[in-house]
């Protein structure tokens, strides 16, 4: 049986905000850390603060937007760890240009579209071989409230109000993204959630957010960390279930 130390867990947008959060967390239980960030010099200064408190931890280079660095953190994982335990695709982005569909501009839509569902797509086709070699791999994706169907087209929802339809509609993609991935590997031990942090105080958001860093990583720590009994396949904040 696997323990903490013995698992790895590779953690995208790792440098900052929820990401180094998540990856704090997840080496404050135990587990080895690779930093995944497209920076070189703002991963390694991450992983010198997550060794700073002790724990294990190791800078991989990653860019979402460009597959020869995607290729390249699946080949250095390979050479350094031989396998995965836990990818939780933090990394994300929004565009200026990105707001209602009648006004929104194409391009933003479209890279924002690269970096949160294409971008993330390929991470996980690549790190798969790698995680299928665990004992009982996760794979977490972290979504947003502002991409449940449910919620924004309910009009007493506190969601509705918010119009941008690049981020909405690349985070909903995502969620699809979990639903299939979790069928598909329902035999292999894998399972697959979305995460939504909430509205967390980040520079994603200008910091506007209500709730703190640590909160809003609570729910993809609590997905990344549960036990071989748990579920796959479904849509979480850190209070439970939500509805797609």
């Amino acid at each position: 049986m696997q323990t903490p130390k013995d698992r790895i867990a590779l953690v995208t947008g790792a440098n900052k905000g929820i990401g180094f959060e998540i990856a704090r967390q997840l080496g404050q239980e135990g587990h080895h850390i690779l930093v995944g960030a497209r920076d070189r010099g703002r991963g390694q200064t991450a992983v010198a603060e997550l060794g700073s408190k002790g724990f294990a931890a190791r800078f991989v280079q990653i860019d979402l937007t460009k597959l020869d660095t995607i290729a390249g953190a699946a080949a250095d994982i390979e050479a350094h760890e031989g396998r995965l335990d836990i990818l939780i695709n933090n990394a994300g982005s929004t565009s200026s240009g990105d707001g209602s569909p009648g006004a929104a501009s194409l391009e933003a839509v479209r890279n924002t579209f690269d970096t949160n569902f294409f971008g993330t797509l390929a991470v996980t086709q690549a790190m798969l071989p790698l995680l299928k070699r665990s004992a009982s791999g996760r794979i977490v994706n972290l979504s947003s409230g502002l991409d449940s169907l449910t919620q924004t087209g309910d009009p007493s929802s506190e969601f509705a109000e918010f119009r941008f339809i690049g981020y909405g509609a690349s985070k909903a993609a995502l969620n699809m993204l979990t639903v299939q991935l979790a069928a598909e590997l329902k035999d292999s031990g894998i399972k697959v959630n979305s995460a939504d942090p909430g509205y967390t105080a980040t520079d994603l958001n200008g910091r506007r957010g209500r709730q703190t860093i640590p909160e809003g990583a609570a729910a993809a720590v609590r997905l990344a960390l549960m036990p071989d009994e748990g579920p796959t396949g479904g849509f979480f904040n850190a209070s439970g279930p939500q509805p797609w």
